[in-house]
């Protein structure tokens, strides 16, 4: 295959973003060409066959700093043993939940022993309450069965395997937005140029890095706070608007492909549904690119990102959308 795929060709084709396209390109798994007549990246046979074999790595949940490895290796050994600790890590994960399985049922029988009618039953299980409070307060695990001592490294493990989220409230602030457009344009337009000429205009909101990118309807918008200072002249062709702030419930992607953004969405749901808070859709997901710099970016293996989910307490009422982050 000598023909030159374009980009659009490349992400209808394989069902992944131009984000995810150009991450993969940006960690130096794959790289594109681009031709004279033509703006855009394009890419080469070699170079699809090489997405291809990402694409499938990715559906077994092999990482970015993984695949790097294999990529990178000259026999089979590193693949292999990626591939070992993947099944190793699976086994593990089933074995703890059968394990929990086990002592869930063992509470079940235990609470149907009892004789709910029966005081002497309601204070027998107060009591039993209070032992097994007592029992994980000072539990000292090195290889004990006890259910509950047992339970609380189960459970301790399994959370291990959800991503952590964190309630933040961002306070209004004045922006500059790049209005929405395709991935592509954001690095290969006019924003770009425009915002490294005009780097002393903004102010982070969060750590040193660029501020948020918002994701609406396909398309991307890049917001960047700005100094109290700057004046509406200041930033033609652009224009300031009001960012409206608020919760948001925020996680950290390991990898910055769309597939892990979207198995990390998928992960905050089930965790706000076990809180008062509910997804709010008047305003947009937002990515937030923590560590930028290329020195902790190679120390990781992958970029780390930081993503919001706007949220809202249950009983708000809904609001007509902003059409901003």
């Amino acid at each position: 295959m000598n023909q030159l795929l374009k980009i659009r060709d490349i992400t209808t084709r394989y069902n992944l973003s131009a984000r995810t396209l150009r991450y993969y390109e940006d960690m130096g798994l794959i790289e594109s060409v681009r031709s004279r007549d033509y703006a855009y990246r394009m890419y080469d046979g070699v170079n699809v066959k090489r997405l291809e074999q990402i694409l499938i790595l990715r559906k077994l949940n092999i990482s970015i700093k993984d695949i790097k490895r294999i990529f990178h290796a000259s026999g089979s050994e590193i693949v292999l043993e990626v591939l070992e600790k993947k099944v190793e890590g699976i086994d593990e994960e089933i074995a703890l939940l059968h394990e929990l399985r086990e002592i869930v049922l063992e509470f079940i029988q235990q609470i149907e022993s009892a004789d709910f009618g029966k005081e002497a039953d309601i204070k027998y299980l107060y009591e039993k309450a209070r032992e097994i409070k007592t029992q994980i307060v000072h539990a000292n695990y090195s290889g004990n069965t006890a259910a509950v001592n047992r339970l609380f490294e189960v459970a301790e493990k399994l959370d291990s395997k959800i991503p952590d989220i964190m309630i933040v409230r961002i306070s209004k602030f004045r922006a500059v937005t790049s209005k929405l457009m395709i991935f592509e344009e954001l690095f290969s337009g006019d924003f770009e140029a425009w915002q490294e000429a005009h780097s002393h205009f903004f102010r982070p909101v969060i750590f040193d890095a660029p501020d948020f990118l918002c994701e609406k309807d396909g398309k991307v918008e890049w917001i960047w706070a700005l100094l109290d200072e700057v004046t509406a002249d200041d930033i033609k062709p652009y224009e300031a608007v009001e960012y409206p702030g608020g919760l948001y419930a925020v996680s950290v992607s390991r990898d910055g492909d769309g597939e892990s953004h979207e198995k990390v969405r998928d992960k905050v749901a089930k965790w706000l549904a076990n809180t008062n808070f509910v997804p709010d859709n008047t305003r947009a997901l937002m990515g937030h690119m923590i560590y930028v710099d290329d020195e902790i970016k190679e120390g990781l293996g992958y970029h780390q990102m930081n993503l919001y989910t706007p949220i809202k307490l249950k009983k708000d009422s809904i609001t007509g959308a902003t059409g901003l982050c």
